[in-house]
């Protein structure tokens, strides 16, 4: 690949810090690390509408995401990971609980409107969790969880809250677009504030450095939710020309250029955590919320699902499997991959037990992840997975995943945003002999389809 923008490549040299900060941290002796009385920072990145293959550490061949290989390159990289939902709310709160979304609430996207409701308050989030344990707390960026006073982040745990509630803005004028009227929509612990024509990705940074270097001395969980890859699709010009010149037409380029910002965006992130000298305490999670889009607005694509079919909506591998890492420089292995199933409401417990946080809900859905980053050969903490998500359409859908068998019902396959198509009745694949959801096998085996019917309405009727 042809040498990065040359702004982009004095950042990288910069950003070079961070490798080598990581590396001096894992050679530190194992005597000294243990010495450190802290409980470790926590910083969850979340990506928005993020492809299941768009990184260069998944495959990809011609995306520029330096920062997010580095990360994976020392860290922990998951290659069968689901996200809850395929679809930005729900995703968020099954985060967020460590609940199913529809268990935590939020079975499908909720309002962009001020004023609505969201995830019910009596729902307890990630952050109240780290917050009684005596951590500061933060949520910058993307929050579509609610618009009102008791569903907005303040409410939700976070002592900070600097982003846009509703869906998704405009980078520079801050405003939501949709069906009219246009809202401002950029918001400081409850109050509107403006910072109109300033990049949204650059006030996030600014927000994450003023929230850590205050509570550099004392642990903190912040909450960074990207609004990128996430339509409207405006990646830095330098990066545009970057792919211009590697011959990417639309609407791929524009896709590319938008996620290699936020990659840029991610290391200048890191960079903060280095320079005050908190790299080796704190522990770094990067996951996609679901799928890339093929909307409209997303110009009827641009991300990549890679072998996995549906996207965005769908409850089809290329909606749900996403992108994950986690590293802790020292503390966890480094350049490793695991296989194991794993799905987004594992991070609320996982991180509690690596922060030694011993009171977490008890009705939660995820499982500690604790054992399996630490070795590939330990057993997934789940024997099923399951979705269930209401999106607008005439019924819910729905999946069970159990081993390799994967049932889904009333679903779409949203590859081709020019012909979404819908999915009729009960589709039964076999994962690992058809990982592209080719071929439903559900006459083939009706034993397996009436025992995942089954495993999907007894967890139902609990709810």
């Amino acid at each position: 690949m042809p040498a990065y923008p040359p702004s982009a490549l004095s950042r990288r040299q910069m950003l070079g810090l961070i490798a080598r900060g990581a590396v001096a941290c894992t050679l530190l002796p194992a005597h000294v690390r243990a010495a450190s009385p802290r409980k470790p920072n926590v910083i969850v990145v979340y990506t928005d509408d993020q492809g299941s293959m768009d990184m260069g550490a998944y495959g990809s061949s011609d995306l520029a995401t330096p920062n997010m290989d580095a990360l994976a390159a020392r860290g922990v990289r998951f290659t069968q990971f689901y996200a809850p939902a395929p679809v930005c709310s729900p995703s968020r709160a099954g985060l967020l609980t460590g609940r199913y979304p529809l268990a935590a609430g939020v079975p499908g996207n909720v309002s962009s409107t001020p004023g609505d409701p969201g995830m019910p308050g009596e729902q307890l989030t990630m952050a109240e969790v780290f917050k009684r344990a005596g951590y500061a707390t933060a949520h910058i960026g993307k929050w579509h969880l609610g618009f009102s006073q008791d569903t907005m982040p303040n409410a939700q745990g976070f002592d900070h809250s600097f982003g846009h509630m509703g869906g998704c803005i405009d980078s520079y004028s801050h405003f939501f677009y949709w069906s009219g009227p246009n809202r401002h929509d950029l918001y400081r612990n409850g109050q509107e504030v403006h910072c109109d024509g300033e990049f949204f990705q650059d006030l996030m940074l600014r927000e994450a450095e003023q929230f850590m270097a205050e509570h550099r001395d004392t642990p903190f969980f912040m909450y960074f939710a990207f609004n990128a890859p996430h339509y409207p699709y405006q990646g830095y010009e330098r990066w545009l020309q970057y792919y211009r010149d590697q011959g990417m037409t639309s609407p791929r380029g524009l896709y590319a250029a938008f996620l290699s910002t936020q990659d840029e965006h991610l290391g200048q992130l890191l960079a903060l955590v280095e320079r005050l000298g908190l790299t080796g305490d704190t522990i770094v999670v990067l996951q996609a919320d679901n799928g890339h889009s093929t909307e409209e607005r997303a110009h009827f694509g641009g991300g990549s699902a890679g072998p996995f079919r549906g996207a965005k909506f769908s409850l089809l591998e290329g909606g749900i499997r996403v992108p994950s890492i986690v590293s802790w420089p020292g503390r966890l292995p480094e350049g490793a991959v695991r296989n194991q199933l794993a799905h987004g409401c594992d991070w609320l417990p996982t991180l509690a037990s690596m922060c030694g946080i011993e009171e977490v809900p008890e009705n939660l859905d995820g499982r500690s992840l604790a054992d399996v980053l630490q070795s590939e050969s330990a057993m997934s903490p789940h024997e099923n997975l399951i979705w269930h998500v209401k999106d607008g359409g005439p019924s819910p859908q729905w999946a069970v995943r159990e081993g390799d068998w994967k049932l889904i019902v009333n679903t779409r396959d949203t590859s081709d945003g020019r012909n979404i198509t819908s999915i009729e009745g009960p589709f039964l694949v076999n994962l690992a002999d058809d990982p592209g959801e080719t071929t439903n096998l559900a006459e083939k085996h009706p034993e397996i389809v009436a025992r995942l019917t089954t495993t999907h309405e007894d967890w139902f009727a609990r709810q």
